[in-house]
């Protein structure tokens, strides 16, 4: 579904996009186009103005997400089945090179020079490729991250790199202008000494959870959401919420950052103040909320409650419901900037 925030209203549908259970879309530097990748390994061009399918390859067995890369020139798409990431001409979507990995490549994401990063779930591996020549890829290996890396970001300056892991307390982050170098803990044995809770759903590190000088990260198997200072790169706070978080996403301007949570208390969306460190307002969107974003500025944030068919829109300023789409189980929602566009 095609949606313009001004208005908030629904444009229009574009079918036929595949298995769309664990979507995700990069957007086109001009914003037109949107490239979404699904569990069924399809690689979709969509022009957003048309609103059609532009092009459409399978490209693999299952993939979990892209990325496109700093000259738009390029598209990345990761791949649980059979691995690997694959790089396709933004334009024509011709096949340009295959890395081979061996592991499910989760937490893919561009890099300044036109690199990829990710993270090699059974491995336990970060990779960064440099795609300058996208036939003839170079690969840099960092090894012995830790058990079971599950998603990954950059901070938002194109500078680090942060791995969570899914099999031990504990981050890895890479500093992308020294990679050489290798992996640093962050927050190690964050759950030291404490029985772990039954994880439900994968929380998820993409979002930009990133306000100011801090770091808002869920914590795996816990009712916390952990703080990372990125100056020291040491535990700044925790803060006590609902449930096992999902996202934790920054509210442009980084005063607020907001949190949805795991089933089964995943109908619940928390919004922390940053100046405070401390829960300020609690809102119920709807039954399984399962992903939210903000319009550029953040005065609107956009949450998909996917059992109730809705998507909800909040005004970040008093909290108040101001608009609510009907949506047939939407999930992820993604916001192209330049465009003023949000597509679920």
């Amino acid at each position: 579904m095609l949606i313009e925030t001004s208005g908030r209203t629904a444009l229009a549908r574009v079918e036929g996009l595949g298995d769309l259970s664990h979507a995700s879309a990069v957007f086109s530097r001009d914003g037109r186009h949107a490239f979404v990748f699904g569990r069924d390994g399809g690689l979709t061009k969509v022009d957003l103005l048309r609103a059609r399918i532009e092009r459409r390859v399978i490209q693999a067995g299952n993939a979990i997400g892209g990325a496109i890369s700093q000259d738009g020139r390029l598209v990345a798409v990761a791949n649980y089945t059979p691995g690997g990431i694959r790089i396709f001409d933004s334009a024509t979507l011709e096949p340009l090179s295959e890395v081979p990995t061996g592991s499910k490549v989760v937490g893919i994401a561009d890099a300044p020079g036109n690199r990829f990063v990710f993270s090699l779930f059974e491995a336990g591996e970060i990779w960064v490729v440099d795609a300058t020549d996208p036939r003839k890829p170079d690969v840099l290996k960092v090894k012995g991250i830790g058990k079971q890396p599950y998603d990954g970001f950059i901070t938002p300056n194109g500078r680090h790199y942060i791995a969570g892991l899914y099999g031990e307390d504990g981050l890895a982050l890479v500093d992308l202008w020294n990679p050489q170098a290798g992996a640093r803990r962050i927050l190690d044995g964050y759950g030291r000494g404490e029985e772990p809770l039954p994880v439900y759903k994968m929380p998820h590190l993409r979002g930009w959870a990133v306000a100011g000088r801090y770091i808002f990260l869920p914590a795996i198997g816990r009712h916390e959401v952990l703080v990372v200072d990125s100056v020291t790169w040491k535990e700044a706070a925790r803060i006590p919420v609902h449930g096992q978080p999902v996202f934790a996403v920054a509210q442009p301007g980084g005063r607020r950052v907001w949190v949805n949570f795991a089933f089964p208390r995943n109908d619940v969306v928390q919004i922390i103040d940053v100046a405070d460190m401390k829960i300020v307002q609690q809102l119920k969107p709807g039954r399984a909320v399962l992903h939210l974003e903000f319009t550029p500025r953040g005065e609107q944030a956009w949450i998909s409650s996917r059992d109730d068919d809705a998507v909800v829109v909040y005004d970040t300023g008093t909290f108040a419901e101001t608009a609510r789409l009907r949506a047939a189980k939407p999930s992820g929602i993604f916001l192209a900037s330049r465009a003023a566009m949000t597509g679920f």
